[in-house]
């Protein structure tokens, strides 16, 4: 396989897996599948990320992990 096939297959492949985790955190549903409201929250996560409120980007990501993880964990017991 040529290697400009290889690596399109893997970015396909792992943005397979970001919209999985859109779908998984129930945000297709919540938002009736409206992209520009998940556009706009994920640019608004970006925002925070980058800084300018009291938490910072760390806390912050500490946090949202924190919470992935044990929602993964969940997910392993349930089934």
């Amino acid at each position: 396989m040529r290697d400009w096939a290889k690596a399109r297959r893997e970015r396909t492949h792992h943005l397979i897996e970001l919209g999985g985790l859109v779908q998984k955190a129930g945000l297709v549903d919540l938002t009736d599948d409206d992209r520009a409201t998940l556009l706009g929250a994920f640019l608004d996560i970006a925002a925070q990320l980058q800084g300018g409120n009291d938490t910072t980007p760390v806390d912050l990501k500490t946090r949202w992990r924190r919470a992935g993880l044990h929602a993964f964990d969940r997910d392993r017991e349930q089934g």
